[in-house]
């Protein structure tokens, strides 16, 4: 499974590395980014799952399925 976020619908509310911490990461200015590419392990991918659910803005999308 592999993620991508929008950096420009992201406005920052943190949801999905708080959600997601070994998917998604923070920059210096709080918003969201992928970690490795947007590559999910499998083990994490109920909470990239739970992430992109949980997105106000619906930045993040997932690209692929495993």
């Amino acid at each position: 499974m592999r993620v991508q976020l929008d950096p420009a619908r992201c406005h920052g509310h943190g949801r999905c590395y708080d959600l997601a911490p070994e998917v998604f990461s923070e920059d210096g200015e709080g918003y969201g980014h992928v970690i490795a590419g947007g590559v999910v392990p499998p083990d994490q991918e109920h909470d990239a799952r739970l992430a992109v659910a949980n997105c106000p803005e619906r930045a993040i999308d997932i690209v692929q399925e495993s």
